[in-house]
């Protein structure tokens, strides 16, 4: 089957109902036909439903989906995109391995690196994401796993994939990758090599800003250790949240779609506005891995992101010249929406920290909507002149 179709006709089995639609399964346990089933489930001798900490049927009709689109053995559906990072790093790290990441992460990615996983012994450093050459001066003897995030956020920082994977596979690293600004949808990380896939599946998944949600997936190997930290520690997606979600990936390659044409007609208006200093998008040819991004993307993603002229003043102004965009830090919604990073997702990183990804005081980041492009683009040319 297709991406589109998998997308579709992967379901929970039909109960005697007879439903077209997938039922929610909101029940937080399962009853057993006799205690023999329940001994042999719970010794892991056959598999079934125990309780929903565990597993649940709507939970595994979104699991199953998010493997085949990724092409992988298994995946693990998590509370938020936080709760799956968290459990990528803490179910195949222990204290006294070191991490490599790449510098240009997601705001509290970088904060679980820096401020908590130290407190488990858990060493890391930052690489730069464009310059793998220089990606072996960071290894140290009890380097166990890379991390990288590509596009990143919000830089859209590009990372040859086949490169960090040679890198990892040369030096026997758990190769991790954030996929959340591509989805499934635009690359597939496992073709270039990731043992580890991770989503915030709040974002472009869901699509519709409804609800929180996380996806581990990856080799069955690796994905074992997920699953057995995660029944543990209880990080677990409700059955309400993951019903939304894999009904939301039914839409998303229609979605991805839109969103992908509106971020590069928004692109390149902005390239040429006297009020813009620069623009970051993967499929701009101004773009320094415009080449890279296109090898491994099938469309430039739904993220634009640009600096104004004014810097912090004028990008504060600009903000509060929209109007029909929302101003929210969320992203991958049908609503355009609009923020400031240095103030809001990336405010816990230092002032250093932040301008060496690009973050700079004067940049905004754009999730283009669903809406026409011609409305989003009017209503962020009237708040670029408004703000001078």
């Amino acid at each position: 089957m297709k991406f589109e179709t998998k997308a579709i006709r992967i379901q929970t089995e039909r109960s005697q109902h007879r439903e077209h639609s997938t039922p929610i399964f909101p029940t937080s346990s399962f009853v057993f036909n006799d205690a023999e089933q329940m001994r042999s489930l719970f010794a892991g001798e056959d598999s079934g439903n125990i309780y929903s900490r565990f597993t649940n049927p709507s939970c595994t009709e979104l699991e199953l989906k998010m493997a085949a689109l990724e092409n992988v053995d298994d995946a693990f559906a998590t509370a938020s995109g936080m709760a799956a990072v968290f459990a990528l790093f803490l179910s195949h790290l222990k204290a006294g391995d070191h991490v490599l990441a790449s510098r240009a992460i997601f705001g509290s990615t970088y904060t679980l690196l820096t401020n908590h996983l130290p407190k488990w012994g858990i060493e890391h450093d930052f690489v730069n994401p464009n310059a793998p050459e220089t990606w072996e001066e960071k290894l140290k003897s009890n380097t166990k796993m890379l991390f990288i995030e590509t596009p990143s956020n919000p830089g859209l920082d590009i990372i040859d994939m086949q490169v960090a994977g040679d890198f990892a596979k040369a030096h026997n690293l758990i190769y991790c990758v954030d996929n959340c600004f591509a989805t499934p949808y635009l690359q597939q990380p496992a073709k270039y090599g990731a043992d580890l896939i991770m989503h915030s599946a709040t974002k472009f998944i869901d699509g519709q800003g409804r609800v929180l949600g996380g996806v581990v997936a990856g080799k069955k190997e690796l994905m074992e250790n997920v699953r057995k930290f995660c029944r543990s520690t209880g990080p677990s997606l409700s059955p309400f949240n993951a019903w939304i979600l894999s009904k939301s990936l039914e839409t998303l390659g229609v979605r991805l779609d839109r969103h992908c044409d509106n971020a590069l007609a928004l692109a390149n208006f902005l390239q040429n506005h006297n009020q813009v200093i620069r623009v970051n998008y993967p499929f701009l040819e101004s773009h320094p891995a415009c080449s890279i991004a296109k090898k491994q993307m099938k469309k430039g993603g739904g993220i634009v992101t640009f600096e104004v002229k004014g810097g912090l003043q004028q990008g504060r102004d600009f903000l509060d010249a929209i109007e029909l965009l929302s101003l929210t830090a969320n992203l991958g919604d049908t609503r355009t929406t609009a923020t400031h990073p240095a103030s809001t997702t990336h405010a816990k990183l230092t002032e250093e920290a932040r301008q060496e990804v690009g973050i700079t005081n004067g940049l905004i980041r754009i999730s283009t909507g669903l809406e026409h492009v011609d409305d989003i683009i009017e209503d962020i040319d009237n708040a670029l002149k408004k703000s001078v």
